[in-house]
């Protein structure tokens, strides 16, 4: 049977919508071995910049020599994205077979993501892996990944999003974001809100955990020739350059470094030169990515108000004569917010429907961004978009391609030449 065939049994669990719990991924973990206890798992939660900071730590526990497994979500073109071995992507051959003891083993109303983080599991296991970073989805204490008992914790920034599930305030989504913290166990977290902050450490403090934070342990400043200066925990490092692009990536590469600091002071080997290195080595797809060409693409996925902030902050540091923006958004996003910071950059703006059954129609996006006197165009599809884009750019302009992963998603696999299917969950 093809991967496609076996995926799409598992798309067919989608019915089951959003569950928060870990009792279904538990059973599940458990028919299958309990592959999540063979290996040390570190947990990354928070709103933006997990996927980054997974990226980091991987690769610096990687140049360290030890075999690490990263875990996330959603995929932008291929399901295989979501697992990775010492880096690589993982072979569709072997997820394929894989997937099928997992699906044979799911409880009757065990849902997209729960199947999904116990295939990691048991793809980790399988692997032998030293260690598995995996990426939170939505939550944190309710999230399938709090299944695996990690040794430590690692908090991006934390803001509001998914308020539907996560709860409608800033202090509600901090305590469940918190809630993945196990006992007696580290946290690294990032610069925070005030009312986050005392939610971290409530919990850091009930849970017996050790609390390290950027900002009073450690810290990280840009140099004016963009590379970063590391103030660390038992270490300083200089003239750090961050193998992915942008200014948010600054607090990213610190809080990773300061987590295999972390590691290292438990007994972890890890080589001086790996700091640097996996620092320098990591990469991930979809964030600041700039497609070269006349004119250059930049593909970022941000897909929330901190993102789309962080994004237009990022923007400086590019030199362009325009900057023409392709996007599209999905109906549970707040538009005013997450355009807020980017219209005050763009020329003229081409609106798109992702392939996405939730998408806002690009003729409704367009009449808002009219409204804000902005020149806007809708174009149909996401190609279309980047299309119309390219045809009216010249040289030195810059095409901006934004405001959902799943535009980010559609573009990739354009340039790829593969099939899009439009799936994620």
């Amino acid at each position: 049977m093809s991967l496609t065939d076996v995926l799409e049994r598992l798309y067919a669990r989608r019915r089951f919508g959003i569950r928060p719990g870990v009792d279904r991924v538990g059973t599940l973990l458990e028919r299958l071995g309990n592959p999540e206890k063979q290996f040390r798992t570190i947990h990354v939660v928070g709103t933006n910049g997990k996927g980054s900071t997974s990226a980091f730590l991987s690769a610096i526990l990687l140049h360290a020599g030890h075999s690490v497994a990263q875990f996330s979500s959603p995929h932008l073109v291929r399901f295989t994205e979501r697992f990775r071995i010492n880096g690589a992507e993982y072979s569709t051959e072997k997820l394929t077979h894989r997937l099928e003891v997992v699906l044979e083993a799911a409880p009757d109303e065990a849902t997209f993501f729960e199947i999904t983080t116990a295939l990691a599991a048991y793809i980790f296991c399988e692997e032998q892996v030293a260690f598995a970073i995996m990426e939170a989805g939505m939550g944190g204490g309710s999230d399938a990944t709090a299944a695996f008992n990690g040794e430590m914790t690692i908090l991006t920034p934390i803001a509001i999003d998914h308020a539907e599930y996560l709860g409608a305030t800033l202090e509600t989504i901090a305590k469940e974001k918190a809630g993945i913290i196990k006992q007696r166990t580290h946290v690294i977290s990032a610069e925070q809100p005030e009312v986050v902050r005392l939610a971290i450490a409530e919990r850091c403090r009930s849970s017996e955990s050790t609390l390290t934070a950027l900002g009073t342990d450690f810290s990280v400043d840009r140099t004016f020739d963009h590379t970063l200066t590391y103030h660390g925990l038992h270490r300083t490092l200089l003239r750090l350059i961050p193998g992915c692009a942008g200014r948010y990536q600054a607090v990213n590469a610190a809080l990773a470094l300061a987590a295999a600091e972390t590691l290292e002071a438990e007994g972890t080997k890890i080589t001086p030169t790996a700091f640097k290195a996996g620092i320098a080595g990591a990469t991930w797809p979809g964030r600041m990515e700039l497609i070269p060409g006349s004119p250059r693409l930049l593909l970022d996925g941000a897909h929330n108000p901190a993102g789309a902030a962080a994004l237009a902050e990022a923007l400086q540091d590019y030199s362009y004569s325009r900057l023409l923006m392709v996007t599209g958004v999905c109906d549970d996003k707040d538009v005013e917010q997450m355009y807020a910071r980017l219209l005050p950059l763009v020329d003229v703006i081409y609106t798109v429907t992702p392939a996405v059954d939730r998408a806002i129609k690009d003729e409704a996006l367009t009449q808002y961004f009219r409204t804000q006197g902005i020149e806007s165009e809708p174009c149909g599809s996401v190609v279309a978009g980047v299309n119309k884009a390219r045809s009216r750019a010249a040289e030195h302009d810059l095409i901006l391609v934004c405001g959902s992963l799943f535009v980010v998603g559609e573009v990739k696999a354009w340039l790829e030449k593969v099939h899009y299917s439009g799936i994620r969950g």
